[in-house]
């Protein structure tokens, strides 16, 4: 059973997410030979104050291209 777990900064569109866990649920039943029944998908959804590439906040760049 694909248990598949992706981390995003919050901020998409709700319909863009479940668009984007349907797509991935599908790339791993074709490529994985899955049955869909058996395939988890997992969204976490991480403020941009709490996710940084090294020492910038992903809130500190936004706020640079304000």
């Amino acid at each position: 059973m694909p248990i598949i777990q992706v981390t995003l900064v919050q901020g998409r569109d709700e319909e863009k997410v479940q668009r984007f866990i349907r797509a991935v649920a599908r790339v791993a039943h074709a490529e994985l030979d899955a049955p869909m029944s058996a395939i988890r998908v997992m969204v976490n959804e991480v403020p941009p104050q709490r996710f940084a590439v090294g020492d910038v906040l992903k809130s500190d760049a936004e706020e640079v291209k304000a």
